[in-house]
């Protein structure tokens, strides 16, 4: 069976589409997980804190 090439763009757009779209969705649910909420507020305040003496 010969692979025509627009039929293995479509597939590759389609596949690089759905992949895109399921990384978007797992970063998604990391960043809202109830459990994680903690670690990007201590990571947030962690780099205030260190900034307010001058650099030895």
């Amino acid at each position: 069976m010969d692979i025509d090439h627009n039929i293995a763009v479509v597939v590759a757009k389609s596949f690089g589409l759905f992949y895109l779209i399921a990384l978007s969705i797992g970063v998604l649910v990391y960043v809202y997980w109830p459990s994680n909420g903690k670690r990007f507020d201590d990571a947030a305040k962690n780099v205030i804190h260190d900034e307010d003496a001058p650099w030895h």
